[in-house]
């Protein structure tokens, strides 16, 4: 599989937030005496094997993007970041709550280079770790109470948490809905995915500036800025989903299309394509399992419309109006720096 010339490291904004992040959400999730279900929870999330031996592992764990934004709009607006960690570490719970569900829904066996929760556990299991997960996620906010943190902000970042969450949930359906419809158009795809993909880290980063100012503009700068963030790194997860390096993503090559997931590429595709190739596209879609035949197929039809290159500029174009979102606000350099750093890793990266 063709790679991104140059693709970007993991930025520095990941390692700056890490630990701290890292350590909230150990204290946040239970080691109690029910140690079957908070073995799922912690597997799941990387720190244990199978069996419950303790395993580091960095593959097995996320990027943690939604914290880090949560982290990084507190800091840049100089607000005191122990007040962001409580709902960091909320934020990482409620989107891999989504995960175990998302991964039973779609019967994907790997997630972050090992098997899904459901796939060693079965469904039954699953379904109580990821609700367990979203009840740890929501315990995890209460740990703002510990805080000099005032009602009104408080309450003001429990409601946007929530909020975004349906919102996210109310995506997953839409998704699941567009899977048995060949007439959705781009612009339905990319409302869905504002919802699906886009809610958590909108909402990471507004609530990350609303624990450090009340300064409209600056609230909504960043709103903006984690709304074009969340687009720019689904648009570039599709783009992935069908062209990425199977050793890099975790992912079996060709996954998305496998799975006949109506992804942006396939969206656009259908949307463009014409003739023999529309007819064939609708029809192995239709399918109830492609071969490896039909898998090639459907990649040589999307070539032909330009997907390819059409949704990695989407996924740029996204990115820069990321940046463009924090231009009329003033940031600290380093803080221009790690945005710019981020925005470039979201649209280019391979995993």
């Amino acid at each position: 599989m063709a790679t991104t010339p140059g693709a970007p490291a993991l930025p520095a904004m990941f390692a700056r937030y890490r630990d701290r992040v890292e350590q909230e959400l150990f204290r946040s999730v239970p080691d109690g005496e029910d140690t079957a279900l908070y073995t799922l929870l912690r597997y799941h999330l990387g720190w244990v094997d199978q069996q419950g031996h303790p395993q580091v592992n960095a593959l097995s764990r996320g990027k943690a993007l939604r914290p880090t934004l949560c982290m990084f709009a507190c800091e840049a607006l100089e607000g005191d970041l122990s007040w962001a960690l409580p709902t960091a570490a909320a934020l990482e719970l409620i989107h891999n709550f989504s995960l175990i569900h998302d991964d039973i829904q779609d019967q994907d066996l790997e997630r972050r280079h090992q098997p899904t929760v459901w796939s060693i556990w079965g469904m039954p299991k699953a379904l109580v770790a990821g609700n367990a997960l979203q009840c740890v996620g929501d315990a995890a906010l209460l740990n703002i109470s510990r805080l000099d943190v005032g009602p009104d902000t408080a309450l003001k970042v429990s409601r946007l948490l929530t909020e975004s969450y349906m919102d996210m949930i109310q995506g997953q359906c839409l998704d699941l809905a567009f899977e048995s419809s060949t007439t959705i158009g781009t612009q339905d795809y990319l409302d869905m995915i504002a919802r699906k993909t886009g809610a958590l880290i909108r909402t990471g980063a507004e609530i990350g500036a609303s624990l450090a100012t009340q300064d409209p503009a600056a609230l909504a700068a960043f709103s903006r800025f984690g709304d074009s963030l969340g687009r720019a790194f689904q648009i570039r997860d599709d783009y992935l989903g069908i062209w990425g390096d199977e050793a890099t993503t975790g992912k079996p090559a060709g996954n998305d299309i496998r799975r006949r997931k109506k992804s942006y590429p396939v969206v656009f595709g259908l949307e463009q394509a014409e003739g023999r190739s529309r007819e064939d596209l609708l029809k192995l879609y239709s399918q109830d399992e492609l071969d490896d035949e039909d898998v090639y197929r459907v990649q040589t039809i999307l070539e032909e419309t330009g997907a390819r290159e059409h949704t990695q500029l989407l996924a740029e174009t996204s990115a820069k109006e990321a940046l463009a979102a924090l231009d009329g606000i003033s940031l600290p350099s380093w803080a221009e720096d790690e945005a710019e750093a981020l925005v470039d890793f979201l649209a280019r990266r391979e995993y």
